[in-house]
């Protein structure tokens, strides 16, 4: 009796070691080897979890997990020094190659750097703003109610987390998303270069940048960490600095129009211009290629693109394409407290600031801006034709941008 007793107790703390070994080691990138560099006042530091503050709302296997990673914390506290000196090397200019980069080119001019106490106090309204927008009970769109334990793990794929620095982006498209993918894999190591991690930025080709397989993001949690997955998120929720940068929400579909239809780009050609053409601008016997329909001179016009936006039938068929979703499907702004709100208005002041705070501005730097950039200057000449009317359909009146339309919940 004795021995069966012994085997079973055997079995039972066996199991028990596989389950943890497979949440802490089920990838290289696990929650086990995260690291926390950032000076953020809200995040708390890795003793907090050990001493159980902030966590009397969790459930028990939340404290579990959070006293199994916090163990972790205390074995990993920060990057080797050389390291550190590897990552500021490397090429100061990019290597040019893909057709919208060489369009547009880059700006390397030097701009002047807010101070940080107006950096601080203008994240305090950002902040501010937002909180009250979502609390206002007056104010309503889809899904703003919902908890996070709500949202489906297809639409967590634009956040992406970087476990070494404690650091959780979500991307927006067209809002410099391609460099802050860049800056993401350059902290996180998840990329290689012949066996060692990049460390320049634009070192790092376009079509790796955006290879959903780079990056480790939260939809990704569930068939790595099953049941757990949902438990993680939330720790690393509130553990990690969580960040996100807009624009004009306006200014952001010219952005997007531009460099899906106004460049020759096949994919975005099958899938929407022909439809739009067809639908809007009464073409049959379209080309099958897009160089042929350019040469033809047949392009999609904004009028067309903004008449696909405001069409039912459109997402009827298909959700809105990532490049033109609003922010609010795409970060859930309303569900996850942010502690950095960027704008692409005010993008190399914002972004110095925020390498400054995460404590890697050593590390790197954030590549320069484009030379013709989408401006909101554009905006006017662009809408001229749309009417008023229309223009409110496509996207409600929100306060972050220069005439108080929100970028942050919809751009």
């Amino acid at each position: 009796m004795t021995k069966a007793r012994l085997l079973r107790l055997s079995v039972v703390l066996v199991s028990i070691f596989m389950i943890l070994l497979i949440i802490v080691y089920w990838d290289n990138v696990g929650t086990a080897h995260f690291y926390l560099h950032t000076s953020f006042s809200r995040p708390h530091s890795p003793g907090a979890i050990a001493a159980g503050e902030d966590w009397e709302t969790l459930p028990d296997v939340d404290e579990f997990l959070a006293k199994l990673l916090s163990s972790s914390l205390k074995q990993n506290s920060s990057i080797p020094r050389k390291t550190e000196q590897l990552l500021v090397q490397g090429s100061n200019k990019p290597v040019v190659s893909n057709l919208e980069e060489n369009v547009r080119g880059y700006d390397w001019s030097t701009h002047k750097d807010r101070t940080s106490l107006d950096q601080e106090k203008l994240q305090v309204e950002r902040q501010r703003t937002l909180r009250e927008f979502c609390a206002n009970s007056s104010f309503t769109f889809p899904t703003k109610e919902r908890s996070f334990d709500d949202i489906p793990n297809y639409e967590l794929n634009h956040l992406i987390v970087d476990d070494r620095h404690g650091v959780i982006y979500c991307y927006v498209p067209k809002v410099a998303c391609t460099n802050w993918k860049r800056v993401m894999i350059v902290l996180s190591e998840s990329l290689l270069d012949q066996g060692v991690p990049y460390r320049n930025p634009l070192d790092i080709p376009r079509e790796h940048v955006h290879n959903t397989s780079t990056h480790l993001t939260f939809n990704k949690f569930w068939r790595r960490y099953g049941k757990f997955s949902r438990h993680l998120m939330k720790i690393k929720l509130k553990k990690y600095t969580k960040f996100l940068f807009v624009r004009d929400p306006f200014v952001r579909l010219i952005s997007a129009f531009r460099s899906k239809f106004e460049l020759e780009n096949e994919d975005f050609y099958r899938r929407f211009a022909i439809p739009m053409l067809k639908l809007y601008s009464n073409h049959t016997n379209l080309p099958t290629s897009v160089s042929e329909a350019f040469g033809a001179g047949l392009k999609v016009s904004f009028s067309d693109f903004i008449q696909y936006l405001l069409d039912p039938r459109t997402e009827k068929m298909a959700p809105f394409n990532e490049h033109w979703r609003q922010v609010y499907r795409l970060c859930h702004p309303c569900q996850i407290d942010y502690d950095f709100i960027g704008k692409l208005e005010t993008l190399d002041e914002d972004a110095a600031y925020l390498l400054q705070l995460l404590k890697v501005d050593r590390l790197l730097r954030f590549p320069p801006s484009y030379r013709n950039r989408t401006a909101s200057s554009w905006e006017d000449n662009w809408f001229a034709k749309i009417p008023l009317a229309t223009e409110g359909l496509v996207f409600p009146t929100f306060p972050f941008s220069s005439h108080q339309v929100q970028p942050l919940l919809t751009s």
